[in-house]
């Protein structure tokens, strides 16, 4: 098929919910390392990975032999199986995460990690109140979706019952109006009238939130907030569920996890995204007598799937071995003195924000007022100079900059031109 066919195929035959970017769908016919290819031939840099997900660059060498060795020996064994390649993976698992982290649970994704910790940490505290974040996006289950607090993705209303959202750390524009540091962190504080208030009997069951919000649009919190709100959390009998699905395996720089930026250990983790460098997987670690909390019967169909979890044992092998966790803080700095650079230039970037290879910068016009327009051309115009880079936030108006953990001086150097010049290109 041409490139055209393809797109009206996809008008035909999916859902009209599958949103593309652009005003003419990329239409992506192969992709190799830090680039990708379209239907025509056109060579893109790839500045966004697949949402976060591509780790160690596309169709990455040593994975796909991996997988492709793992495919002709065993594809498939559901849960009710005990297989190699999921022990392993398990395994490793326990031996990186941070604290006391030890057994995992794996799904297909990160809504199924989300719904797996969630239920985890209700069984556990037989307490049915969650409260999470403003601004987060868990996914596209019922649940998830009632955890998530931004409106143009919530398809339904909020109807899962215990679900509670607080003020999130979004300095830029601090829901009580004040400034960092003298507020004292009031973002994390609230949580205590929270739980006075709004919880049945004053406990709750679970906290959730992301280190920094992916869909949000890297909304990265103050060095003190962790410490502060888990506290709080852990005084009134929660779990504390850190949802690693965008900032694990290296992603925020420096340390594997998010989390270990802010000094914090968390009672449950889940993971997804990133973890297989594209294969479809989720997983969740809790300790081992939160974990052994959740008896009876539970299956997953493709869970622990041997060709998923080799993948995934594969990217963590690579993120290892090129020791490309370090990799991340060096380049993900000199993306950042970049952006810094480009924010002094343009009145237009309100904020530059996030950590390693997670950065973004959040577009907008007089008094702060999101600029979602200008953050669609801006796509546009890189997407014709042939860099691609993602968009979030709740308003729609920050670009999301996330390459694969492997790239280099010279891409890093080649996107901040080709943002130059399209920023010089938006004529604001």
């Amino acid at each position: 098929m041409n490139k055209q066919e393809i797109i009206d195929k996809q008008k035909k035959y999916l859902f009209s919910c599958v949103a593309t970017y652009y005003d003419q769908p990329l239409v992506v016919d192969h992709a190799k390392d830090h680039y990708v290819y379209d239907a025509d031939g056109k060579e893109f840099l790839d500045f966004f990975g697949g949402i976060l997900t591509v780790s160690v660059g596309h169709c990455n060498e040593r994975v796909t032999k991996a997988v492709d060795e793992q495919t002709h020996k065993l594809q498939h064994m559901s849960t009710l199986y005990a297989n190699e390649p999921q022990v392993q993976l398990a395994e490793k698992l326990a031996q990186i995460t941070p604290g006391r982290l030890e057994k995992s649970f794996f799904t297909n994704s990160g809504t199924e990690a989300n719904e797996t910790a969630v239920l985890l940490a209700q069984i556990h505290t037989k307490c049915q109140d969650v409260i999470t974040l403003r601004h987060s996006y868990s996914g596209r289950s019922y649940l998830a979706l009632s955890l998530s607090a931004q409106s143009s993705w919530r398809l339904t209303p909020n109807v899962v019952p215990g679900v509670h959202h607080i003020a999130n750390a979004y300095c830029y524009r601090c829901p009580f109006g004040l400034t960092y540091p003298s507020c004292n962190i009031k973002c994390a504080t609230d949580i205590e009238e929270a739980i006075q208030t709004m919880t049945s009997q004053g406990r709750i069951a679970a906290f959730l939130a992301e280190p920094i919000q992916g869909v949000g649009g890297f909304i990265t919190p103050p060095k003190e907030y962790f410490k502060e709100i888990v506290g709080i959390v852990k005084k009134y009998g929660g779990l504390f569920i850190c949802d690693e699905v965008q900032t694990g395996w290296g992603r925020t720089g420096g340390k594997m996890f998010g989390i270990e930026h802010w000094g914090v250990e968390p009672d449950i983790m889940t993971f997804a995204k990133g973890m297989a460098n594209g294969v479809p997987i989720g997983a969740t670690i809790a300790s081992p007598e939160i974990a052994d909390s959740m008896q009876g019967n539970t299956i997953s169909t493709f869970g622990g799937n041997p060709v998923t979890c080799t993948a995934a044992h594969a990217t963590i092998s690579v993120i290892e071995e090129d020791n490309l966790v370090e990799n991340a803080r060096v380049m993900g700095n000199r993306l950042r003195e970049g952006l810094n650079a480009l924010q002094d230039k343009y009145p237009i970037i309100g904020d530059v924000r996030g950590m390693g290879l997670m950065q973004g910068m959040e577009l907008v016009g007089e008094k702060k007022k999101p600029d979602a327009e200008s953050t669609k051309r801006l796509m546009e115009l890189t997407k014709n100079h042939g860099l691609l880079l993602g968009k979030g936030g709740t308003y729609g108006n920050v670009v999301r900059i996330s390459p694969a953990l492997n790239v280099n001086k010279d891409q890093i150097d080649h996107a901040l031109k080709v943002l130059d010049q399209s920023f010089s290109q938006l004529g604001l």
